[in-house]
């Protein structure tokens, strides 16, 4: 199969399981939270943490039942900081995947319990997971919320709104972005092999290919806000540098960034360059060009 099929796919398939889970089973006096949720799930997007959980899962022998309900999860939880990072006191943005955000739709306080319930109705989809083992979905948790958590994505989001015009060290920049972006992609790839009973050190080298991977896609990201166009990317763009926000271009310079960006999708390829399933390798290979290449 294809990438760009593979892609297809898993994207069909965890969007069909989100709404099903995110639907009430009968009428609710609260269908304004439902609909909510519903909305930002279903925006669209690449789909990128449930491929990986997939993928990560079928690179080391697992079936795609046992991996979605973990993907579908984890892309609850991105849903639910998308839609507090657009939040008027965070990023205060009003696109997002080519729609109005969240609150623009439902009102700042409905999209504030819509992101408060979807992280609660992540770990409770990871937690029930009915095709792997309780032990599995407890350890699916707890890695849920290490790298979701203050030592994860909600960290990097602190470091992210305190760094707001101010001009910060490259360290810092890295430890936010391992943070904030990397952290998820490391996630999604540790819930794949976590479907899957993958060992120890297979699960290091998961870590490590979304880290790297991580870590170029925000490069890439940044790139992309002063070189790419709202309407190709569905967001707004330009918003780096009007806020004076410290981004990898502005710390390196573009070609410094794009460099460093090319030289961290080598180490992600190179995390994985013996292992597994060849056909799945291959996709995951070709995957990191993608996210590298997409734009520029």
């Amino acid at each position: 199969m294809t990438l760009k099929n593979r892609m297809s796919r898993v994207a069909e398939d965890t969007d069909a399981l989100l709404i099903e889970l995110l639907s009430p089973s009968g009428s609710v006096n609260q269908i304004a939270l439902y609909d909510a949720m519903r909305y930002s799930v279903a925006a669209g997007g690449k789909r990128i943490r449930p491929f990986l959980t997939t993928e990560f899962c079928a690179l080391f022998g697992g079936g795609d039942q046992k991996a979605l309900w973990y993907a579908a999860g984890i892309e609850m939880l991105h849903t639910m900081s998308l839609i507090h990072d657009d939040l008027p006191a965070m990023d205060n943005d009003v696109l997002r995947r080519g729609k109005p955000t969240n609150h623009v739709i439902f009102g700042e306080a409905t999209a504030i319990l819509a992101g408060d319930a979807l992280l609660s109705e992540a770990f409770r989809t990871t937690a029930n997971n009915p095709w792997c083992s309780p032990g599995q979905n407890l350890e699916a948790v707890r890695v849920l919320a290490e790298y979701g958590g203050a030592e994860g994505m909600m960290g990097g989001q602190q470091i992210d709104l305190q760094s707001e015009k101010i001009v910060i060290s490259r360290d810092v920049l890295e430890d936010l972005v391992s943070k904030k972006t990397a952290a998820l992609l490391s996630c999604s790839c540790l819930l794949g092999c976590i479907a899957a009973n993958a060992d120890d050190t297979d699960r290091n080298k998961a870590i490590t290919y979304g880290y790297k991977l991580g870590m170029a896609f925000q490069i890439a990201d940044d790139i992309l806000d002063c070189e790419g166009d709202s309407d190709t990317l569905g967001k707004s763009t330009g918003k780096d540098e009007k806020s004076g926000k410290s981004t990898f271009v502005s710390v390196l310079g573009k070609e410094n960034a794009k460099q460093l960006a090319k030289t961290l999708t080598e180490e992600a390829k190179d995390s994985i360059s013996d292992s597994g399933d060849r056909q799945v390798r291959k996709r995951l290979l070709e995957f990191c060009d993608l996210m590298l290449f997409r734009k520029f």
